[in-house]
Protein backbone atom coordinates (compact mmCIF):
# COMPACT_ATOMS: atom_id res chain seq x y z
CA UNK A 1 0.00 0.00 0.00
CA UNK A 2 2.95 2.53 0.58
CA UNK A 3 4.32 2.29 -2.76
CA UNK A 4 1.04 2.75 -4.25
CA UNK A 5 0.19 5.96 -2.29
CA UNK A 6 3.82 6.95 -3.06
CA UNK A 7 2.96 5.88 -6.53
CA UNK A 8 -0.04 8.29 -6.81
CA UNK A 9 1.23 10.97 -5.09
CA UNK A 10 4.43 11.40 -7.27
CA UNK A 11 1.83 11.35 -10.51
CA UNK A 12 -0.09 14.26 -9.23
CA UNK A 13 3.54 16.01 -7.95
CA UNK A 14 4.17 16.16 -11.81
CA UNK A 15 0.67 17.00 -12.61
CA UNK A 16 0.73 20.16 -9.94
CA UNK A 17 3.96 20.98 -11.33
CA UNK A 18 2.90 21.23 -14.79
CA UNK A 19 0.48 24.09 -13.54
CA UNK A 20 3.13 25.56 -11.83
CA UNK A 21 1.81 24.82 -8.41
CA UNK A 22 4.61 25.36 -5.83
CA UNK A 23 4.03 21.84 -3.68
CA UNK A 24 6.22 22.38 -0.83
CA UNK A 25 4.58 26.05 -0.74
CA UNK A 26 1.56 23.81 -0.07
CA UNK A 27 2.73 21.23 1.59
CA UNK A 28 4.20 23.45 4.65
CA UNK A 29 0.76 25.61 4.17
CA UNK A 30 -0.96 22.17 5.27
CA UNK A 31 1.43 21.10 7.68
CA UNK A 32 0.92 24.43 9.61
CA UNK A 33 -2.86 24.44 9.63
CA UNK A 34 -5.00 24.05 13.02
CA UNK A 35 -8.38 22.93 13.67
CA UNK A 36 -10.14 23.01 17.27
CA UNK A 37 -12.52 20.73 17.84
CA UNK A 38 -15.61 20.87 20.56
CA UNK A 39 -15.82 19.29 23.97
CA UNK A 40 -19.52 19.09 23.28
CA UNK A 41 -18.74 17.22 20.20
CA UNK A 42 -17.50 14.07 22.16
CA UNK A 43 -20.56 13.37 24.49
CA UNK A 44 -23.84 12.63 24.27
CA UNK A 45 -25.28 15.99 23.22
CA UNK A 46 -28.31 15.40 20.95
CA UNK A 47 -30.86 16.09 18.45
CA UNK A 48 -33.40 18.74 19.86
CA UNK A 49 -36.09 15.92 20.61
CA UNK A 50 -33.97 13.47 22.00
CA UNK A 51 -29.99 12.68 23.30
CA UNK A 52 -29.62 9.01 21.17
CA UNK A 53 -26.69 7.87 23.38
CA UNK A 54 -23.29 6.34 21.87
CA UNK A 55 -21.79 3.56 23.95
CA UNK A 56 -18.52 4.67 25.23
CA UNK A 57 -19.04 8.83 24.58
CA UNK A 58 -17.30 11.04 26.81
CA UNK A 59 -19.13 12.18 30.36
CA UNK A 60 -16.88 14.30 31.24
CA UNK A 61 -14.74 16.86 30.67
CA UNK A 62 -11.40 14.81 31.15
CA UNK A 63 -13.02 11.90 28.75
CA UNK A 64 -13.84 14.49 26.43
CA UNK A 65 -10.15 16.22 26.13
CA UNK A 66 -8.67 12.55 26.18
CA UNK A 67 -10.86 11.78 22.97
CA UNK A 68 -10.01 15.33 21.47
CA UNK A 69 -6.40 14.04 22.06
CA UNK A 70 -7.10 11.27 20.22
CA UNK A 71 -8.70 13.21 16.99
CA UNK A 72 -5.08 14.96 17.45
CA UNK A 73 -3.15 12.42 17.80
CA UNK A 74 -4.28 10.31 14.21
CA UNK A 75 -4.67 14.13 12.08
CA UNK A 76 -1.79 15.93 14.11
CA UNK A 77 -3.57 19.33 13.47
CA UNK A 78 -6.13 19.43 16.17
CA UNK A 79 -3.85 20.75 19.16
CA UNK A 80 -7.06 22.98 20.84
CA UNK A 81 -10.19 21.82 22.30
CA UNK A 82 -13.28 24.25 22.63
CA UNK A 83 -15.05 24.29 25.85
CA UNK A 84 -18.42 25.31 27.00
CA UNK A 85 -19.42 26.16 30.50
CA UNK A 86 -21.04 24.93 32.77
CA UNK A 87 -20.87 21.79 30.06
CA UNK A 88 -17.17 21.71 31.03
CA UNK A 89 -17.31 23.38 34.58
CA UNK A 90 -14.74 22.02 36.68
CA UNK A 91 -13.57 22.91 40.08
CA UNK A 92 -9.85 23.02 39.25
CA UNK A 93 -9.33 24.91 36.29
CA UNK A 94 -5.49 24.57 36.46
CA UNK A 95 -5.58 21.14 36.54
CA UNK A 96 -8.17 21.18 33.88
CA UNK A 97 -5.04 23.01 31.65
CA UNK A 98 -2.47 20.73 32.81
CA UNK A 99 -4.62 17.32 31.99
CA UNK A 100 -5.37 18.69 28.46
CA UNK A 101 -1.69 19.50 28.37
CA UNK A 102 -0.32 15.83 29.38
CA UNK A 103 -2.78 14.61 26.50
CA UNK A 104 -0.67 16.71 23.94
CA UNK A 105 -4.00 19.56 23.66
CA UNK A 106 -4.62 22.85 25.11
CA UNK A 107 -8.21 24.44 25.74
CA UNK A 108 -8.95 26.47 23.29
CA UNK A 109 -12.33 29.30 22.92
CA UNK A 110 -14.61 29.28 26.18
CA UNK A 111 -18.16 29.49 25.41
CA UNK A 112 -20.73 30.79 28.22
CA UNK A 113 -24.27 29.11 28.19
CA UNK A 114 -26.85 31.56 28.80
CA UNK A 115 -29.69 29.95 27.16
CA UNK A 116 -30.49 26.11 29.08
CA UNK A 117 -31.46 28.00 32.65
CA UNK A 118 -35.39 29.05 33.22
CA UNK A 119 -34.33 32.73 33.62
CA UNK A 120 -33.41 32.84 29.79
CA UNK A 121 -36.84 31.90 28.77
CA UNK A 122 -37.16 35.44 27.22
CA UNK A 123 -33.70 36.28 26.62
CA UNK A 124 -30.03 36.69 28.20
CA UNK A 125 -28.64 39.65 27.60
CA UNK A 126 -31.84 41.08 25.79
CA UNK A 127 -34.31 40.30 28.73
CA UNK A 128 -36.66 42.82 30.33
CA UNK A 129 -35.49 42.13 33.71
CA UNK A 130 -32.53 43.78 34.87
CA UNK A 131 -31.45 40.51 37.25
CA UNK A 132 -31.75 37.85 34.57
CA UNK A 133 -29.54 40.37 32.19
CA UNK A 134 -27.05 40.75 35.52
CA UNK A 135 -27.18 36.88 36.14
CA UNK A 136 -25.89 36.45 31.83
CA UNK A 137 -23.38 38.75 32.32
CA UNK A 138 -22.10 37.28 35.82
CA UNK A 139 -22.16 33.67 33.94
CA UNK A 140 -19.69 35.35 30.77
CA UNK A 141 -17.17 37.46 33.02
CA UNK A 142 -17.13 34.19 35.41
CA UNK A 143 -16.30 32.80 31.42
CA UNK A 144 -13.69 35.55 30.88
CA UNK A 145 -12.00 34.27 34.20
CA UNK A 146 -11.60 30.88 33.14
CA UNK A 147 -10.26 32.31 29.82
CA UNK A 148 -7.45 33.55 31.95
CA UNK A 149 -7.53 30.50 33.99
CA UNK A 150 -6.72 28.25 31.28
CA UNK A 151 -4.61 30.58 29.20
CA UNK A 152 -7.98 30.87 26.15
CA UNK A 153 -7.28 33.28 23.50
CA UNK A 154 -11.19 33.27 22.72
CA UNK A 155 -14.44 34.04 24.19
CA UNK A 156 -17.19 32.70 21.88
CA UNK A 157 -20.42 34.20 21.93
CA UNK A 158 -24.12 33.00 20.82
CA UNK A 159 -27.40 34.09 21.84
CA UNK A 160 -30.42 32.67 21.51
CA UNK A 161 -32.07 35.52 22.48
CA UNK A 162 -35.17 36.81 20.78
CA UNK A 163 -38.93 36.90 20.49
CA UNK A 164 -42.09 34.53 18.94
CA UNK A 165 -44.63 37.19 18.59
CA UNK A 166 -45.13 40.20 17.15
CA UNK A 167 -45.57 43.12 19.88
CA UNK A 168 -43.52 40.74 22.74
CA UNK A 169 -40.27 42.62 22.74
CA UNK A 170 -38.97 46.35 21.49
CA UNK A 171 -36.18 45.79 19.27
CA UNK A 172 -34.38 48.99 20.09
CA UNK A 173 -34.71 48.21 23.63
CA UNK A 174 -33.03 45.23 23.54
CA UNK A 175 -30.67 46.01 21.45
CA UNK A 176 -28.84 48.67 23.73
CA UNK A 177 -29.13 46.15 26.42
CA UNK A 178 -27.16 43.86 24.02
CA UNK A 179 -24.82 46.93 23.83
CA UNK A 180 -24.33 47.89 27.02
CA UNK A 181 -23.91 43.90 28.12
CA UNK A 182 -21.05 43.18 25.57
CA UNK A 183 -19.50 46.38 26.57
CA UNK A 184 -19.22 45.71 29.94
CA UNK A 185 -17.56 41.91 28.52
CA UNK A 186 -15.43 43.81 26.38
CA UNK A 187 -14.44 45.81 29.06
CA UNK A 188 -13.04 42.88 31.15
CA UNK A 189 -11.76 40.86 28.44
CA UNK A 190 -7.57 39.90 29.10
CA UNK A 191 -4.85 41.06 27.44
CA UNK A 192 -4.23 39.70 23.77
CA UNK A 193 -7.51 38.17 23.84
CA UNK A 194 -10.55 38.54 21.77
CA UNK A 195 -14.54 38.06 21.61
CA UNK A 196 -15.85 36.56 18.69
CA UNK A 197 -20.36 37.82 17.84
CA UNK A 198 -21.93 34.51 16.35
CA UNK A 199 -25.43 35.16 14.89
CA UNK A 200 -28.32 32.70 13.85
CA UNK A 201 -31.42 34.23 11.71
CA UNK A 202 -33.40 32.13 12.89
CA UNK A 203 -34.65 29.39 16.10
CA UNK A 204 -35.46 28.80 18.82
CA UNK A 205 -37.55 32.23 18.37
CA UNK A 206 -39.49 32.42 15.74
CA UNK A 207 -40.72 35.69 15.07
CA UNK A 208 -37.00 37.48 15.52
CA UNK A 209 -33.34 36.52 16.56
CA UNK A 210 -31.81 39.60 18.61
CA UNK A 211 -28.46 38.92 16.67
CA UNK A 212 -29.87 37.53 13.56
CA UNK A 213 -27.10 37.93 10.54
CA UNK A 214 -23.44 38.59 9.96
CA UNK A 215 -24.38 42.69 9.54
CA UNK A 216 -25.58 42.70 13.36
CA UNK A 217 -22.93 40.67 14.46
CA UNK A 218 -20.29 43.37 12.73
CA UNK A 219 -22.09 46.37 13.96
CA UNK A 220 -21.69 45.24 17.89
CA UNK A 221 -18.26 43.83 16.72
CA UNK A 222 -17.90 47.41 15.91
CA UNK A 223 -18.71 49.46 17.83
CA UNK A 224 -17.00 47.79 20.33
CA UNK A 225 -13.67 48.07 19.44
CA UNK A 226 -10.40 45.68 17.60
CA UNK A 227 -10.66 42.61 20.06
CA UNK A 228 -14.21 41.69 18.92
CA UNK A 229 -14.77 40.34 15.83
CA UNK A 230 -17.60 38.20 13.84
CA UNK A 231 -17.89 34.29 14.23
CA UNK A 232 -19.46 33.11 11.03
CA UNK A 233 -21.14 29.29 11.96
CA UNK A 234 -21.75 27.95 8.28
CA UNK A 235 -25.19 26.02 9.66
CA UNK A 236 -26.51 29.63 10.57
CA UNK A 237 -27.74 30.99 7.01
CA UNK A 238 -30.88 31.06 5.27
CA UNK A 239 -30.87 29.09 1.93
CA UNK A 240 -28.86 29.99 -0.42
CA UNK A 241 -27.17 32.56 1.29
CA UNK A 242 -23.36 33.35 -0.76
CA UNK A 243 -21.43 32.66 2.38
CA UNK A 244 -18.08 33.14 0.81
CA UNK A 245 -18.90 36.65 0.03
CA UNK A 246 -19.45 37.71 3.72
CA UNK A 247 -16.37 36.24 4.11
CA UNK A 248 -14.50 38.01 1.78
CA UNK A 249 -16.74 41.05 2.95
CA UNK A 250 -15.66 40.42 6.55
CA UNK A 251 -12.10 40.25 6.02
CA UNK A 252 -12.08 42.86 4.17
CA UNK A 253 -13.50 45.20 7.28
CA UNK A 254 -11.20 42.97 9.63
CA UNK A 255 -13.72 41.36 11.57
CA UNK A 256 -13.38 37.89 10.24
CA UNK A 257 -12.58 36.13 13.44
CA UNK A 258 -13.19 33.00 13.35
CA UNK A 259 -15.42 29.81 12.10
CA UNK A 260 -17.49 27.29 13.65
CA UNK A 261 -17.39 24.84 10.52
CA UNK A 262 -20.36 22.58 10.03
CA UNK A 263 -23.06 21.69 7.18
CA UNK A 264 -26.64 21.97 6.41
CA UNK A 265 -29.31 20.83 3.98
CA UNK A 266 -31.85 23.22 5.18
CA UNK A 267 -31.05 24.93 8.60
CA UNK A 268 -28.63 24.62 11.27
CA UNK A 269 -28.27 20.84 10.94
CA UNK A 270 -25.17 20.69 12.66
CA UNK A 271 -24.17 17.98 9.52
CA UNK A 272 -19.96 17.04 9.05
CA UNK A 273 -18.67 19.38 7.06
CA UNK A 274 -18.45 19.16 3.73
CA UNK A 275 -20.99 16.54 3.72
CA UNK A 276 -23.85 18.35 1.81
CA UNK A 277 -22.02 21.11 -0.13
CA UNK A 278 -18.30 20.55 -0.42
CA UNK A 279 -17.64 23.14 -3.29
CA UNK A 280 -19.21 25.51 -0.93
CA UNK A 281 -16.48 24.93 1.67
CA UNK A 282 -14.14 25.00 -1.48
CA UNK A 283 -14.99 28.41 -2.34
CA UNK A 284 -14.91 29.99 1.07
CA UNK A 285 -11.10 28.93 1.53
CA UNK A 286 -10.34 30.20 -1.52
CA UNK A 287 -11.47 33.80 0.07
CA UNK A 288 -9.38 32.74 2.98
CA UNK A 289 -6.14 31.45 1.06
CA UNK A 290 -6.56 34.61 -1.42
CA UNK A 291 -6.78 36.98 2.67
CA UNK A 292 -3.25 34.90 3.63
CA UNK A 293 -1.54 36.02 0.61
CA UNK A 294 -2.73 39.88 1.33
CA UNK A 295 -0.14 41.73 3.37
CA UNK A 296 -2.91 44.09 3.50
CA UNK A 297 -5.24 42.19 5.61
CA UNK A 298 -3.18 40.09 7.51
CA UNK A 299 -6.53 37.94 8.91
CA UNK A 300 -6.46 36.20 12.45
CA UNK A 301 -8.53 33.44 12.02
CA UNK A 302 -9.56 30.82 14.36
CA UNK A 303 -10.83 27.34 12.67
CA UNK A 304 -13.23 25.92 14.88
CA UNK A 305 -15.64 22.98 14.15
CA UNK A 306 -19.23 22.77 16.00
CA UNK A 307 -21.00 20.04 15.03
CA UNK A 308 -23.42 17.13 17.14
CA UNK A 309 -23.15 13.77 16.07
CA UNK A 310 -26.27 11.49 16.09
CA UNK A 311 -26.21 8.46 13.53
CA UNK A 312 -22.65 8.52 13.01
CA UNK A 313 -19.73 7.50 16.15
CA UNK A 314 -18.53 10.76 17.16
CA UNK A 315 -14.83 10.43 17.12
CA UNK A 316 -15.26 9.28 13.74
CA UNK A 317 -17.39 12.20 12.58
CA UNK A 318 -14.95 14.53 13.60
CA UNK A 319 -12.18 12.66 12.13
CA UNK A 320 -13.97 13.19 9.11
CA UNK A 321 -14.93 16.87 9.26
CA UNK A 322 -11.39 17.70 10.14
CA UNK A 323 -10.28 15.26 7.17
CA UNK A 324 -12.63 17.02 4.94
CA UNK A 325 -11.70 20.56 5.78
CA UNK A 326 -8.37 19.67 5.04
CA UNK A 327 -9.46 18.43 1.07
CA UNK A 328 -11.42 22.06 0.58
CA UNK A 329 -8.15 24.14 2.05
CA UNK A 330 -5.62 21.70 0.04
CA UNK A 331 -7.84 22.67 -3.02
CA UNK A 332 -8.16 25.92 -2.46
CA UNK A 333 -4.06 25.90 -2.09
CA UNK A 334 -4.16 24.45 -5.72
CA UNK A 335 -6.12 27.85 -7.45
CA UNK A 336 -3.26 29.76 -9.84
CA UNK A 337 -4.38 33.57 -8.05
CA UNK A 338 -2.23 34.97 -10.96
CA UNK A 339 -4.34 33.06 -13.84
CA UNK A 340 -7.42 33.79 -11.66
CA UNK A 341 -6.68 37.65 -11.82
CA UNK A 342 -5.85 37.80 -15.10
CA UNK A 343 -9.29 35.79 -16.29
CA UNK A 344 -11.17 38.44 -14.23
CA UNK A 345 -9.59 41.33 -15.73
CA UNK A 346 -10.00 40.22 -19.02
CA UNK A 347 -13.83 39.36 -18.19
CA UNK A 348 -13.57 35.93 -19.04
CA UNK A 349 -15.86 34.11 -17.01
CA UNK A 350 -15.63 30.56 -18.50
CA UNK A 351 -12.06 30.74 -17.61
CA UNK A 352 -12.36 32.21 -14.05
CA UNK A 353 -14.58 28.83 -13.36
CA UNK A 354 -12.56 26.81 -15.08
CA UNK A 355 -9.45 27.11 -13.02
CA UNK A 356 -11.29 27.00 -9.55
CA UNK A 357 -13.13 23.93 -10.63
CA UNK A 358 -9.43 23.06 -11.79
CA UNK A 359 -8.44 23.19 -8.66
CA UNK A 360 -11.74 21.45 -6.83
CA UNK A 361 -11.83 18.71 -9.44
CA UNK A 362 -8.03 17.63 -8.21
CA UNK A 363 -8.28 14.38 -6.20
CA UNK A 364 -5.72 15.93 -3.26
CA UNK A 365 -6.27 12.14 -1.44
CA UNK A 366 -2.10 11.97 -2.41
CA UNK A 367 -1.03 14.39 -0.85
CA UNK A 368 -2.58 14.96 2.22
CA UNK A 369 -1.48 11.27 2.74
CA UNK A 370 2.34 12.65 2.12
CA UNK A 371 1.60 15.13 4.10
CA UNK A 372 -0.09 13.39 7.24
CA UNK A 373 3.08 10.51 7.01
CA UNK A 374 5.47 13.30 6.72
CA UNK A 375 3.92 14.42 10.69
CA UNK A 376 3.51 11.10 11.60
CA UNK A 377 -0.13 10.13 11.29
CA UNK A 378 -1.48 7.71 9.29
CA UNK A 379 -2.23 8.66 5.84
CA UNK A 380 -6.29 7.59 6.73
CA UNK A 381 -7.20 8.42 9.91
CA UNK A 382 -10.18 6.85 10.13
CA UNK A 383 -8.79 3.90 9.71
CA UNK A 384 -6.21 3.96 11.71
CA UNK A 385 -8.68 5.07 14.37
CA UNK A 386 -10.47 1.43 13.85
CA UNK A 387 -7.11 -0.33 13.86
CA UNK A 388 -6.62 1.32 17.35
CA UNK A 389 -8.51 -0.26 19.71
CA UNK A 390 -9.34 3.12 21.29
CA UNK A 391 -13.09 3.10 20.56
CA UNK A 392 -13.71 -0.74 22.11
CA UNK A 393 -11.51 0.78 25.45
CA UNK A 394 -13.59 3.79 25.99
CA UNK A 395 -16.61 1.50 25.24
CA UNK A 396 -15.66 -0.79 28.02
CA UNK A 397 -14.21 1.52 30.51
CA UNK A 398 -17.25 4.09 29.78
CA UNK A 399 -19.99 2.10 30.77
CA UNK A 400 -22.98 4.12 32.38
CA UNK A 401 -23.16 7.84 33.26
CA UNK A 402 -21.15 9.33 35.80
CA UNK A 403 -23.35 10.82 38.72
CA UNK A 404 -23.73 14.62 37.43
CA UNK A 405 -22.73 14.49 34.03
CA UNK A 406 -24.46 16.79 31.79
CA UNK A 407 -26.42 16.37 28.41
CA UNK A 408 -28.41 18.34 26.59
CA UNK A 409 -30.96 17.64 23.63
Amino acid sequence: MPQVQDAAYRVLVDQLRDRDVEVDRVETALKAQQIETPSWGYGNTGTRFMVFKEQGAARDSHERLADAAQVHRLTGVCPSVAIHIPWDEVDDYDALKAAAAALGVRIGAVNPNVFQDYEYKYGSLGNANPAYRRKALDHILHCVDIMTAVDSPVLSLWFADGTDYPGQGDFRRRKGWFEEGLAEVYRALPERTRMLIEYKFFEPAFYHTDIADWGMAYAFARRLGPKAQVLVDLGHHPSGTNIPHIVAFLIDEGKLGGFHFNDRKYADDDLTTGSVNPYEIFLIFCELVAAANDPSVAPDIAYMVDQSHITKPKIEAMLQTVMNIQTAYAKALLVDRAALQAAQEAEDTILCERLLQEAFNTDVTPLLAKVRAAMGCDPDPIMAHRASGYQETIRRERAGELQGARSWG
